[in-house]
């Protein structure tokens, strides 16, 4: 695999690592992690007023079930696309697209793996 395509893997990874975590955090102890002092304590991210924007309450079960779900699929099309599993690179296109919403580290990260995908290098390695 081209070394962009690790850069993919890697984005995945983080975004889909941080995403799961927090969501199981959120199951878990009843909300996600946010600052515990400071001009933002207890505040959620940017991501929280998109969710609220579509209709949706961010601290809700539901949408802790979609975090939870969302990260899980996302990091296993990543693994499968590290493996080079036929399909991944489109799973994790689509994913990425789908990730959008999560302000502003998911939207950047989701940015910069849809442009790594659609290089040259990485769209024709694309099993």
């Amino acid at each position: 695999m081209h070394w962009t395509g690790w850069v993919v893997v890697a984005l995945v990874a983080i975004v889909g690592g941080w995403m799961l975590f927090d969501g199981i955090h959120a199951l878990v102890t009843g909300d996600y992690v946010t600052p515990g002092s400071g001009e933002h304590a207890g505040q959620l991210g940017p991501w929280a007023q998109a969710v609220s924007g579509a209709g949706l309450e961010p601290r809700s079960l539901p949408v802790k079930l979609v975090f939870v779900g969302y990260a899980s699929v996302y990091l296993a099309a990543g693994a499968a696309y590290g493996a080079s599993v036929q399909g991944a690179w489109w799973a994790v296109l689509v994913l990425a697209v789908l990730g959008l919403w999560y302000l502003p580290f998911g939207t950047v990260a989701g940015l910069a793996v849809i442009a790594l995908l659609l290089t040259p290098s990485l769209r024709t390695a694309a099993p």
